[in-house]
């Protein structure tokens, strides 16, 4: 079951004269059962953190003025299924939907890291299949303030995140609210960069598109 769900907008800096075009992201939010997805998401939504939450599926409305724009997020905070052949599954449809990822493991628990690295290499293989080489990805290692249960070290998440080209933070959601802002701030920063290439990709294909018609035809007149 989805929920969707909306959250009042408010404002994190002045406004500034003249208004820009508003900003829209689709963000999907993966993991594990209880290494804090929706904690991470609330705490960024509502500045508070809540520690408990029941299996449900949600999708969340939030309007921000970040700067001189209006931003518009959707957050889909997924459910790991408990099959366990499918717990590292990303769907079509989540895949089409989401502008951006973030995938969350605990760092007290090796098994959600595993699965985020599972859905994360699914993320680029089913990205490079339908032609993207790049899709905007923040890998998140939650439960920093229990350092003393760690089980996955910082420069694991660091390479996995390397090697995949994807960004990388460790925060505790239970403790600050600044972590969670930085984790989704930084990746819409991501998805409006890989807007801004893929545009410009289009318009070389295109000019290359017009060369080679100009040439052909002239080769044939």
């Amino acid at each position: 079951m989805v929920v969707q769900l909306s959250t009042r907008p408010h404002q994190t800096s002045k406004m500034s004269e003249g208004n820009q075009p508003k900003v829209e992201a689709n963000i999907l939010v993966l993991g594990a059962e209880k290494v804090g997805k929706s904690a991470l998401t609330v705490r960024f939504l509502t500045r508070r953190f809540i520690g408990e939450y029941g299996d449900i599926e949600s999708i969340y409305t939030h309007s921000v003025r970040i700067g001189d724009r209006d931003v518009c997020f959707s957050i889909w905070d997924s459910v790991c299924p408990q099959a366990s052949e499918l717990q590292g599954w990303v769907s079509e449809k989540q895949l089409r939907w989401a502008d951006g990822f973030i995938l969350v493991y605990s760092i007290c628990d090796r098994s959600s890291f595993q699965l985020a690295r599972q859905q994360l290499l699914r993320i680029r293989q089913l990205k490079r299949r339908g032609g993207v080489e790049k899709a905007p990805v923040i890998l998140v290692g939650n439960k920093r303030d229990l350092q003393h249960r760690r089980a996955v070290s910082s420069e694991e998440g660091r390479l996995l995140a390397l090697s995949t080209n994807s960004g990388f933070f460790e925060i505790s959601a239970a403790e600050t609210y600044h972590g969670a802002l930085v984790v989704f701030h930084e990746l819409l920063d991501m998805v409006r960069d890989s807007r801004s290439s893929g545009k410009k990709a289009v318009g070389i294909r295109g000019i290359v598109r017009s060369m080679s018609a100009v040439f052909g035809r002239r080769r044939t007149e």
